[in-house]
């Protein structure tokens, strides 16, 4: 029987626990990155009208159903999820522009940060731009 390093060489077509482990790690790095690649792509971009739609400071929920809030603070725009972090129930925006989960009583202030639990991550904020016709498009992550 031919050896080679220490072992039989019929030994050799078998992979060391160490060189497995490399393998296996490598395997789920990529598998994040085609993941991280996926979620990218999946994100879809809607169209919120006419930035002059949204005149007064507020909170705007008629996105609610598709998933987020349009939040106009003097004159900057901000999309802010309409889930909550906790368990993905969807929000409720209350008239001091702040944000209530009645599934399980988590809140949220105006810019989407926790101000009670059970949840313990804030909002996700939603990127925001005005195209060149004045529309506002808010960019959300696909399912």
């Amino acid at each position: 029987m031919a050896y080679d390093g220490g072992r039989p060489q019929h030994m050799n077509r078998y992979l060391s626990r160490r060189k497995f482990l490399g393998l296996a790690a490598a395997a789920l790095t990529g598998a994040t990155a085609l993941d991280s690649a996926r979620s990218a792509s999946a994100a879809r971009v809607v169209d919120a009208g006419p930035a002059s739609s949204y005149g007064s400071e507020g909170v705007y929920d008629r996105f609610r159903n598709q998933g987020f809030f349009v939040i106009r603070q003097g004159k900057r725009f901000l999309a802010l999820s309409a889930f909550c972090t906790h368990r993905k129930c969807k929000l409720t925006a209350e008239p001091d522009r702040s944000f209530l989960c009645e599934c399980h009583g988590s809140t949220f202030d105006p810019n989407g940060k926790v101000t009670a639990g059970p949840a313990k991550r804030d909002l996700p904020v939603f990127p925001v731009s005005v195209n060149e016709s004045g529309h506002l498009l808010v960019q959300v992550p696909g399912p």
